[in-house]
Parts: structure tokens; sequence; C-alpha cells
């Protein structure tokens, strides 16, 4: 008798393990993952080792918009992984001059983009850059240390993993759509 229970509560173990990775790997391979924020690169938004759960699904079924923190595989190196803000939206201008930036939209509307975000500035030297129509222009909220689309181009549209969705650790920053815009 004692055998049987005890085989009984393995085999409910292994019920309850199989039925958890049945339901679990699918969420994690195709809805949302977890990502650890590194460096100061989004200072004060995101602080170096916050933890991270990013929304893989919505974009899916409509595009990124402005002001959106995404994470993306970087295209310069597509095993490393980083997040920056969404500043310029495919076929738009984006004209950095000092600490000021706009955008002229593909219907030719200029619009300057405020940014209550960012608290370090310094954009870097003056440029005007035009998008495809899958490409975005990504920024840091800590520009000075922040290495973006001013330094290595536009960020294809198909690099985007997905945008940050809730802000886990540390508990006391719980957050979620941590960084948008309003």
């Amino acid at each position: 008798m004692h055998d049987d229970n005890r085989e009984n509560f393995f085999l409910e173990i292994l019920k309850f393990g199989l039925t958890a990775v049945i339901i679990v790997l699918p969420i994690r391979l195709f809805i949302a993952q977890p990502f650890i924020v590194s460096g100061s690169s989004m200072d004060p938004t995101f602080a170096d080792k916050q933890y991270l759960i990013v929304d893989e699904l919505s974009y899916h079924f409509k595009d990124p918009e402005r002001g959106e923190v995404i994470v993306f595989k970087y295209p310069k190196d597509e095993s490393r992984y980083l997040i920056k803000r969404i500043v310029g939206l495919p076929e738009e201008t984006v004209i950095i001059e000092g600490n000021t930036l706009s955008v002229t939209t593909k219907e030719g509307e200029v619009l300057p983009i405020p940014e209550p975000y960012v608290v370090n500035e310094g954009n870097g030297n003056s440029m005007t850059l035009t998008l495809t129509d899958d490409q975005y222009f990504v920024m840091g909220d800590n520009r000075p240390a922040s290495s973006d689309s001013r330094i290595w181009g536009p960020l294809p549209q198909d690099d985007i993993v997905g945008r940050a969705l809730i802000r886990l650790l540390p508990l006391s920053s719980l957050d979620v759509f941590p960084g948008e815009a309003e």
C-alpha cells in the first residue's frame, strides 16, 4: 500500500511538471520573454539589472508606435539584445539639432517630439535621416550614454522582438508598460 501512494505521488508530480511545461513553454517561446536591462543607456527610465517581461505578441497585430520602449536584436550583432525608445517611424525623416528632436512625417508634417523622459541631454551632432518603409529610429533615454540609431543607423523592423510589458524587479518599481511616453 505504501508503495502505491508513493507511486501515485510521483505520477502526480510528473503530470504537474508536464502540464506546467505544456503551458509555460509556448508562452515563453511565442508570447513573452524575460529581459534584464544591462547598462545605463535608458536611465532614469530603466536602471541596470531591472527585470522586464517583453510582449512578443502585440507587434504581430499592430505596428510599433513612437514613444514605445522596445527590445530588439542589435543590428550589428544579432546575438545581443538592446532596449531603446522608438522616436522615428517608417518613411519619416528624423531631424536632430542639438538637444531638439523632430520628425517630418511621410505626409510632410513637421512634428516636434517632446521628450519628458530625457534627463541627460546630449543628442550629439546634428543629423537628418530618412527612414525606409521597414525602418525605425531608436534612441536611449540617457542620450550621452546610449549607442543607438544615431551611431549604428536605422533599426530594421524584423529585428524588433517586442515591447516592454512589465517591469518585475525590483518590486519597488513594478509597472505595466513601463517607460511608455504619454
